[in-house]
């Protein structure tokens, strides 16, 4: 896969090399001496920083000009001349030029050459991408197959050329061949470089070297004795010492000395050990409350990393003096037990107005205890207020008030039906008679407490056991007011409604609910006509809970008595859901009876009774505390803001079901 690289790169290869100077230009003096190479010949070399063989793909090497620098040894500061010429052939890069530069390197380049140097040449270029071949695949670059591991430099962006003593292909090299006028040495060929000039340019050249030029070659064997031991020293087996050793101008005694540290017998390796994260949160303690409750379907209340940490943590379970001291060591607290169980508790909860509360302002991180038993609590809130009778929610209509103010609902009556629209278009306008509707919200709840006790015995059941109570106890409460008020309809449903029926002939039976079902029916509004809406709801107590299922799922009725025969078919099979309360009977409630049923519209479309929820919340609210000072322990006090009216006397009808 090719990657992106930025860092530059040197290549090594041969050159040919030829010094040609020129007949004198027009002022008399002699041309400058042109020079040609081949400056990379396309094969891998060992690159200094890079751990395996490179080679360069010359199809992606971009040259941004034909005019580039020619320098000695990379250096900027040693310029030699410019190319005027730089061409890929037969797999080689190729460039010819001027030794165009006044400057000590320049001279020793064309001095030593004179005399018989091998020099090499070296390509600077920038890497943009590059392809690592792994061991035992091939890749195809400059027409030749090579095995890996190799890089491949695919992209790269040719900066300068120099002159090198010694590259990083230890098999290439370089010859000179002087050429004089009428005089000629036989060159060596096997890819040499060749110098050729007159006898003014031989007659300079072999001039006495400046003391400039001597450092020049007195360095460059320095530098080549330097890397030749290093690499004698690395013996190949050490690629990473010996590349920033090159790089970095390590001698070598340094280098002999990291060689043997790296030599040493090493440690036996040890498998990497995944240290767990064992940071506490708020989350956790959370979990692990729910799985020692052992609430139902935990899995969807928490991911799966947070019950793994919560289960291992707390592997028997968490108890509720663990649960306090974690919140309280969070919290600043620095004792180890629950002896001082007042200090305790003011950790956990994290009151305000204690000292320790600026502690934590400035920096603890603290769990908030009240938050975690207050959602802890409200899961088996719900399961104590889900765990009553809920009939009441399948009758009624539901309204969101938004305070505790009486709030009033109108019905359209009179016009309210469409009315063909004349040419013109205008539209009639409908009425609101005076049929209204009205209720209201109030608060219904109830505080326990968890004692000292509870805490002290490390009740975690506790923190569970009182929710439920809570959630019970508003379940219950709910049913007390909503059945009250819908027993309670001695002036709601009558004769004189018109919705409500009573005698031997309207027991619960086929007979008896084809006559409920006509007297709904037959309901009109107050501008006499039939108000549009079909019953849904059988109600019936408990004592008619078995022939109310009878009739809405059975296709046939059988009476096998001699003096009573029904017809087999059952002509109400499926229409009216059958919904069963036992507050209908309970002798507790004004207007109770236990043969008495009822006949509803679906509660969306005509509701006799209606419940209002402040804010829409349905369900109670718990919230947890701790206890006031003249109490130990924990407060624990749920509430629900609720109310319940009947509304529309249309809406159904009551059949007595005896004379």
């Amino acid at each position: 896969m090719p990657q992106n690289n930025a860092k530059p790169l040197e290549l090594t290869g041969s050159m040919q090399f030829e010094l040609e100077a020129s007949s004198p230009g027009a002022d008399g003096k002699p041309a400058l001496p042109r020079f040609r190479m081949v400056a990379y010949t396309g094969v891998p070399m060992r690159v200094a920083g890079w751990r395996h063989p490179v080679v360069v793909d010359l199809a992606g090497l971009a040259i941004p000009s034909q005019s580039r620098p020619i320098r000695f040894g990379h250096d900027a500061g040693s310029g030699v001349g410019h190319t005027d010429s730089i061409r890929v052939e037969g797999g080689q890069l190729v460039a010819s030029g001027i030794v165009s530069r006044d400057t000590a390197a320049a001279k020793e380049v064309v001095a030593s050459s004179k005399n018989g140097f091998p020099w090499q040449a070296s390509i600077g270029a920038g890497v943009e991408e590059f392809e690592f071949v792994k061991e035992n695949q091939s890749v195809m670059v400059n027409g030749r197959s090579y095995t890996g591991p190799v890089n491949v430099v695919r992209k790269a962006t040719l900066g300068e050329i120099s002159f090198v003593d010694l590259g990083a292909d230890a098999q290439t090299s370089a010859s000179v061949q002087a050429k004089r006028e009428k005089q000629e040495m036989d060159g060596i060929d096997n890819g040499g470089v060749a110098v050729t000039t007159d006898t003014t340019t031989a007659s300079a050249t072999t001039a006495p070297l400046d003391t400039a030029a001597a450092a020049i070659r007195a360095n460059a064997l320095a530098e080549t004795s330097r890397i030749a031991a290093i690499r004698r020293i690395c013996d190949g087996k050490y690629d990473g010492i010996e590349a920033l050793a090159i790089r970095d101008g390590w001698d070598a005694t340094r280098c002999e000395l990291e060689v043997l540290r790296a030599s040493r017998p090493k440690a036996p390796s040890v498998p990497a050990i995944h240290v767990p994260d064992n940071s506490l949160s708020g989350t956790i303690l959370e979990a692990a409350c729910m799985l020692t409750a052992r609430l139902g379907d935990v899995e969807k209340c928490y991911d799966e990393q947070t019950l793994e940490q919560a289960s291992r943590r707390f592997r028997g379970g968490i108890g509720l003096q663990e649960l306090l001291l974690e919140a309280a060591w969070a919290n600043g607290y620095t004792g180890r037990n629950f002896r001082d169980s007042r200090s305790v508790l003011r950790f956990a909860f994290a009151r305000q107005g204690f000292a320790f509360a600026r502690d934590i302002e400035a920096g603890f991180s603290t769990i908030d205890i009240g938050g975690i038993l207050s959602s802890v609590t409200n899961k088996f809130l719900l399961e104590g207020f889900f765990s009553v009778e809920r009939t009441w929610r399948n009758i009624c209509a539901v309204r969101n008030v938004s305070d505790f103010k009486t709030v009033t609902s109108y019905r359209l009556i009179g016009a309210d039906t469409y009315e063909m629209v004349q040419p013109g278009g205008e539209l009639k306008h409908g009425t609101l008679g005076n049929e209204s509707y009205s209720n209201k919200a109030d608060t219904f709840g109830l505080m326990l407490s968890i004692d000292r006790r509870d805490i002290i015995n490390d009740d975690l059941g506790a923190i569970t056991t009182v929710p439920r109570k809570l959630g019970r106890g508003s379940g219950l409460k709910i049913n007390d007011v909503f059945w009250t008020k819908f027993l309670d309809n001695a002036a709601f449903f009558t004769a004189g409604n018109k919705n409500y029926i009573a005698g031997a002939d309207t027991a619960l039976s086929i007979d008896g609910l084809t006559k409920c079902e006509t007297t709904f029916m037959d309901q009109v509004d107050s501008d006499g006509k039939p108000i549009g809406v079909m019953p849904q709801i059988l109600l019936v107590p408990t004592a008619l809970s078995a022939i109310g299922t009878q009739l809405f799922k059975s296709l046939e009725i059988r009476d096998t008595t001699a003096n009573t025969k029904f017809p087999v078919a059952n002509p109400h099979q499926g229409k009216f859901r059958s919904e069963v309360s036992r507050y209908l009977s309970n002798t507790k409630y004004t207007g109770n009876s236990a043969k008495a049923w009822y006949l509803l519209a679906d509660p969306a479309d005509l509701p006799v009774i209606e419940v209002a929820f402040l804010n829409g919340q349905e369900s109670p609210t718990i919230e947890t505390a701790e206890a006031d000072f003249n109490v130990l322990g924990i407060q624990m006090r749920g509430y629900h803001d609720f109310g319940v009216a009947l509304q529309d006397l249309r809406g159904g009808v009551k059949s007595k079901g005896e004379a």
